[in-house]
């Protein structure tokens, strides 16, 4: 059982690899331009992990921000896994100590994979969880610090890598709509986080549009229940 559940989580998790790789390397190439050797890129890679938190990092150490100010922005940019959270609670119950592990390695594209992926009988769920994060951890720090070292001692340029976690998005989210029949929860996502953009701006869109998308789920929770957000079989939570 436990080498079909790493084999399963290796192969859910090779599009990320690539998104990883990619914006890892951006990242540590980014780092490097600012005077900061690949040793920062696994320091940061190991402890942080995040994307878009770690790039503001970048920009925090190289103008000497305060320690509020960086807590403040990096509650900002993270503040959408306070809602990610919620929605694993039961899939999470009872990883006893990999649980601290699951929380601090809990991305954006991990949380998709783990809700939408089908387990079958011959895979460890919990197992299954920790390998998927572990192996996503991996690949990010390996770009950080391969970034950084190529950074070191080639002429690079990182313009435009960064669209790596964009294009990462979108793959996953394509992959989703295809393996379900009812996109309640797509639409709702779109159309709420289109209207806040519109509103409140690029700065200031997330917390509101998770806010509404999260209302916006309750109050349809009957009807993604009976329809199992259209997937053919329900995966039960673990005990």
């Amino acid at each position: 059982m436990l080498k079909n559940t790493f084999k399963r989580a290796f192969r859910d998790s090779l599009p990320i690899m690539a998104g990883y790789l990619a914006l890892g390397v951006g990242f540590g190439v980014l780092l490097e331009s600012k005077g900061y050797s690949p040793l920062w890129a696994l320091l940061m890679s190991c402890t942080m992990f995040a994307g878009s938190g770690q790039y503001a990092g970048v920009d925090f150490l190289a103008s000497g921000a305060s320690i509020l100010t960086t807590a403040v922005m990096t509650l900002i940019i993270n503040a959408r896994h306070f809602f990610y959270g919620f929605s694993l609670l039961d899939k999470y119950r009872g990883t006893g100590a990999m649980k601290p592990y699951l929380i601090f390695g809990l991305t954006d594209e991990t949380y998709s994979v783990v809700c939408t992926a089908k387990l079958d009988d011959d895979i460890d769920r919990k197992k299954y969880y920790l390998f998927l994060t572990s192996l996503d951890h991996l690949y990010w720090i390996t770009g950080c610090v391969l970034g950084a070292v190529l950074g070191a001692v080639l002429p690079f340029s990182g313009k435009g890598i960064d669209f790596a976690m964009t294009a990462l998005f979108i793959v996953i989210m394509v992959e989703q709509w295809l393996s379900t029949k009812n996109h309640i929860s797509a639409i709702l996502g779109a159309s709420v986080t289109l209207i806040c953009l519109l509103i409140f701006g690029a700065d200031y869109f997330i917390i509101p549009s998770m806010t509404l998308i999260a209302v916006g789920l309750v109050l349809f929770r009957k009807k993604l229940d009976k329809t199992g957000s259209g997937d053919e079989t329900e995966v039960k939570p673990d005990e």
